[in-house]
């Protein structure tokens, strides 16, 4: 499979998620998945020795592994597709600057548990949809 040949992840995709449930809950689940990794991310060392970007709650946003996570998959996404993959680098982006002032805002010793709590959750109903509404007969 070529790494940036949509087709062939859409087929890869759809073979294993067909049942409407099973997609219903990975649409409810993947992007919180993706901001609370964010969360967690925010807490990493800065990779680039500059001064942070200070936002309108006066949070700040760091050049961090949040942000390279956040580039690597936008840009991933537009080689896939240019005019979805745009949509989808915008809503990682938006996902790490909102990530970036919920971390900044709750601090880390609370910001880490509400990321654990919900990852664990999110992850659990990914499983529990291919487990129980995506078994082959």
């Amino acid at each position: 499979m070529g790494l940036f040949d949509l087709e062939k992840h859409f087929a890869f995709y759809g073979a294993y998620h067909s049942n409407p449930v099973n997609i219903f809950i990975h649409m409810l689940f993947v992007w919180p998945i993706v901001f609370t990794a964010l969360m967690l991310l925010y807490f990493t060392p800065a990779l680039v020795k500059s001064a942070p970007i200070e936002l309108w709650d006066h949070s700040l946003l760091v050049w961090n592994f949040g942000f390279l996570f956040t580039v690597i998959y936008g840009l991933f996404y537009v080689l896939l597709d240019k005019k979805a993959g745009s949509l989808a680098a915008l809503m990682c982006f938006g996902c790490w600057i909102l990530s970036s002032s919920v971390s900044y805002r709750l601090g880390y010793s609370v910001a880490w548990k509400v990321a654990a709590a919900a990852q664990l959750f999110c992850w659990t109903g990914q499983f529990i949809g291919h487990g129980v509404f995506e078994v082959e007969m």
